[in-house]
């Protein structure tokens, strides 16, 4: 297989938040602007803290792990204040610090959408989350061993299910 590397990347299209280009014969999808996200893996009193929103690419509301764009307000925004921020948002948890666990591709054959995960550390409620004024997130604490059961539960309700959750996940 070829990267067609020498090939000029060409933008197809562009909207406000997504655009399609070609490269050689391949074509993808990204973020304008080469915006990255940041996605939180995040424990309270021994409880995974996870979200669901109504997703517009699915039609569903997914469960996830709480994440955000880097560099979308502020360009300057770095991964780490960025996670401490949407967690702060999203949930009405903050952390003293996160650490960075890699950066991943969730669908690297369409997708040139990255995102790193990071961990937080020190974690306490400091509100009751649920997103800003354009958001509707839930907020659940699972304790980790019950992951696998409530993700099929919310599987079995219609929800969207996140990839990044199949790490918690036993096959």
């Amino acid at each position: 297989m070829s990267l067609d590397d020498d090939a000029p990347a060409e933008v197809m299209w562009a909207g406000k938040f997504v655009r399609a280009i070609k490269k050689g014969k391949w074509e993808f999808a990204s973020r304008t602007n080469d915006i990255r996200a940041v996605v939180v893996v995040a424990e309270f009193e021994g409880k995974t803290i996870l979200v669901d929103q109504p997703r517009a690419a699915t039609g569903c509301r997914c469960l996830e792990l709480p994440a955000g764009l880097v560099g979308d307000v502020d360009r300057d925004a770095t991964v780490e204040a960025t996670a401490i921020k949407e967690l702060e948002e999203e949930t009405g948890f903050t952390a003293e610090r996160v650490e960075r666990l890699g950066d991943f591709y969730a669908s690297p054959g369409m997708l040139s959408e990255g995102f790193t995960l990071v961990r937080a550390h020190g974690v306490r409620r400091i509100g009751p989350g649920g997103g800003d004024e354009h958001e509707d997130i839930n907020v659940h604490l699972v304790p980790r061993p019950d992951i696998p059961r409530f993700v099929e539960d919310k599987r079995a309700a219609g929800f969207g299910i996140d990839v990044k959750l199949l790490m918690f996940m036993h096959f």
